[in-house]
């Protein structure tokens, strides 16, 4: 049986890293609109409340605990809450390296609600953060930044943990037998990986593996073999990388089969993507989501707005299951 690494974050969070930024700690009162960002996502630590969120087209949800609130993609929401003790909160922009392509933005959905009680492991990193964010210390910021990374991880963790992913790459990393050929795959997309091999990694019969990998993620294993691998390749070519090189590293023979696996996943030749990703880049640069405060109650340290601030895969064959 192939070995593998038992950490299920590490290659996800070393190719596709996310970077966090405090942009509010203190007081809100009455209704407050969010702005979705133009790239990225919020998490929110409500420390004390309540706290009433509204979407457009989403029933209400009523925070009435210490919890935390996650958007990874922009999400257009309203936070109402009462108009004189008001909600204690502390607010921070998730960039995620590569925008909406990132595997852990795509793998969460549009809206997560955790009791941080329930977080295993966070109430230190949470005291600290809330000391911190209400207090007045030199180099409070940098501190506070980091450890809003410090609680996505562990956040991420306790969803796996829990099993609280209904499907796609996270809900396979919960998986007590998938994960083990999810990691082996991330850590080494350059293998020719055959089914066979990742169902040895597994520790499954072929089938079984093939079932409840479709079943679980919603594709076949050499679908999702290519998308991880393209998506390499895009990280690589915004990186400056030679295409040749990058063929190399995920797993494609020549800069001609990595270029046609490319264009089937994206509809683009790299050239042609990595040209639009820059433009689209450019346009986006400084766009930031933030408050549109309706009323006006926010007391405590920056309370301010903006402070500081499947494709083509046979799963019988034993050759590569992302084959050219």
């Amino acid at each position: 049986m192939i070995e593998s690494c038992s950490d299920r974050l590490q290659a996800l969070l070393t190719h596709f890293p996310v970077s966090t930024r405090m942009f509010h700690a203190g007081s809100l009162c009455g209704v407050t609109d969010l702005l979705a960002p133009g790239e990225g996502g919020h998490m929110h630590l409500v420390r004390s409340g309540p706290v009433g969120v509204v979407r457009p087209g989403h029933p209400p949800l009523t925070v009435n605990v210490p919890s935390l609130l996650l958007y990874p993609r922009p999400v257009p929401r309203q936070f109402v809450c009462g108009t004189e003790l008001g909600a204690h909160l502390v607010c921070a922009r998730l960039d995620f390296e590569g925008g909406a392509a990132n595997p852990v933005a795509r793998a969460l959905p549009d809206e997560i609600c955790v009791p941080l009680a329930s977080i295993d492991g966070a109430a230190d990193v949470l005291s600290l953060l809330f000391t911190e964010a209400f207090g007045d210390n030199c180099g409070r910021h940098a501190l506070i930044d980091r450890l809003f990374g410090v609680v996505l991880i562990q956040v991420l963790r306790h969803l796996m943990e829990t099993q609280g992913l209904e499907g796609g790459m996270l809900a396979g990393l919960s998986h007590p037998k998938l994960r083990r050929a999810l990691v082996a795959l991330h850590e080494r997309p350059e293998q020719e990986w055959s089914l066979d091999a990742l169902a040895a990694a597994a520790g499954m019969s072929r089938t079984a593996f093939a079932n409840a990998f479709r079943d679980t993620l919603g594709c076949t294993p050499g679908g999702y073999l290519q998308g991880w691998r393209i998506r390499l390749a895009q990280q690589a070519l915004m990186r400056g990388r030679q295409l040749k090189a990058i063929a190399v590293d995920v797993g494609y023979g020549s800069e001609a089969a990595l270029s046609r696996a490319f264009k089937a996943q994206c509809g683009l030749s790299p050239r042609e993507w990595r040209q639009q990703e820059s433009a689209r880049r450019d346009g986006a640069g400084g766009k930031e989501g933030g408050w549109l405060p309706t009323a006006h109650c926010q007391r405590g340290a920056d309370a301010g707005v903006g402070a500081d601030t499947d494709t083509n895969t046979d799963t019988d064959s034993d050759a590569d299951v992302d084959r050219d």
